[in-house]
């Protein structure tokens, strides 16, 4: 395998980033490298030990232009309203809503997409909570963000094509049982370092002992 850039693991958990606007769209990535990830990812725990999880794997560049035109007409469906005030965003919205329409705009461009799918009976999800079913899948999705990472690859999880869901499937000739559970655009990234992200103290979302703890 590729030797990656010598994380720890802290440094990979902590700095594996949704990376949309520093992709390297000009420097080819080896599938050979993209499959050594995708051989650690089957190491991700799934129900039964079923392995029910479907990888598809592109990069002729035809069909990711394909698949990117159906990504960008979901994504300028869903944020139409943001997009047309942007200035009323707080800041933090703002900048994430500039980033996903930078990488909505150029995914045709990323040299590899990958998308983690499942096979289910029949093809139907189940009513309420579906947890049980997308945990068969989407450990194994982050595990290849990570190996990719770990790889010197960045990746960006998004999830905006499921909007339109059936138009990729066609494109892409799925059979009626395998159901998509997230895109991930994978490149070299044009920078070296990443920060851990923003997020909430553990104390403001953490509850000990059931909800209403003191």
């Amino acid at each position: 395998m590729t030797p990656g850039p010598g994380l720890s693991c802290t440094e990979l958990l902590t700095t594996t980033r949704s990376v949309r606007r520093g992709l390297d769209l000009d420097r080819v990535v080896d599938p050979e490298l993209v499959k050594d990830c995708l051989r650690i990812a089957l190491q991700a725990p799934n129900g039964n030990n079923r392995q029910s999880w479907r990888w598809i794997l592109l990069t002729d560049p035809r069909i990711r232009a394909d698949v990117a035109e159906v990504y960008r007409a979901a994504f300028y469906d869903r944020n139409a309203d943001a997009l047309d005030r942007p200035a009323e965003l707080p800041e933090a919205t703002r900048s994430v809503l500039t980033a996903a329409r930078a990488l909505a705009d150029r995914l045709h461009r990323v040299p590899v997409l990958v998308l983690p799918c499942l096979e289910v009976a029949d093809g139907r999800l189940p009513e309420g909570n579906q947890a049980g079913l997308w945990a068969s899948l989407l450990p194994a999705a982050w595990s290849y963000a990570l190996a990719a990472r770990s790889r010197g690859l960045v990746t960006a999880w998004t999830a905006v094509h499921l909007d339109r869901e059936q138009e990729v499937a066609d494109l892409l000739g799925l059979p009626p049982t395998v159901r998509q559970g997230a895109l991930l655009p994978t490149a070299y990234p044009v920078r070296d370092t990443f920060r851990p992200g923003p997020r909430l103290p553990l104390e403001q979302v953490l509850h000990h002992n059931g909800w209403h703890d003191a």
